[in-house]
Order: structure tokens, then C-alpha cells, then sequence
């Protein structure tokens, strides 16, 4: 059985289904919202492991629901976890341009009001 190590990244997608892409300043309501796991790193070690390797995961997870299910996700197909790194808090990125700012919203969420940015 081949052995090895993977480093990089592990992170949960946080998708909004919309009927269409938000123009500028604009929020969608409607859609609908669902999570997926992944990251680089995390979708490499899940493919080597099931096409039978022994990985190890080297990188790092929020300590957060997200990160707890990426570990666990991990573990359930086996891949060693001893490597990856609790950071206290949530870990989180969002990038935007300034002049591509928009927002999608799921159904029943908060209430928003919607404005140019």
C-alpha cells in the first residue's frame, strides 16, 4: 500500500444556489444554501485514500463546526489527522473586489436590507 503525506489547504464550501448572479450592490434572496467539504489539500487526501494510499493530512482547521466536520470527514475515510492543526476561533477568507460587491442571501435567513456598496 503506497504511503504519503499531504499538505495544504482544508476548508467547507459555503454555497448559495441563486437563479442568477447578483449585479453590483445588489442582494438575491431565494436561494437555496448548502455546505461541501474541500480545500486543495483535503480533496487530494481524500482521493489518494480512496484509491487505497495510507495519507497522512499536514495543514490546519478552525476550531469551529466546520473544522470538527472536515476532521471528521477525514478520519472516516481513514486519513491520519494527528498533523492537522486546531486554530482557535473560525477560520475565514472572502474576497471581493470593490467593484464586484454583491450578496446572496438563503430563503428564511435574517432580515437584510439591501444597499449599494
Amino acid at each position: 500500500m503506497p504511503r504519503l503525506a499531504v499538505v495544504g489547504s482544508l476548508n467547507t464550501d459555503l454555497v448559495i444556489k441563486s437563479p442568477r448572479l447578483p449585479e453590483r450592490g445588489e442582494t438575491v434572496t431565494g436561494g437555496e444554501f448548502a455546505t461541501f467539504p474541500g480545500g486543495k489539500g483535503a480533496n487530494q487526501a481524500v482521493a489518494a485514500a480512496r484509491l487505497g494510499a495510507q495519507v497522512a493530512m499536514v495543514g490546519a482547521l478552525g476550531e469551529d463546526e466546520f473544522g470538527r466536520q472536515l476532521r471528521g470527514g477525514l478520519e472516516r475515510d481513514h486519513i491520519d489527522t494527528r498533523h492537522v492543526a486546531t486554530i482557535p476561533g473560525t477560520a475565514s477568507t472572502s474576497v471581493y473586489p470593490m467593484s464586484a460587491i454583491a450578496f446572496s442571501v438563503p430563503s428564511g435567513s435574517w432580515p437584510m436590507r439591501s444597499r449599494t456598496v
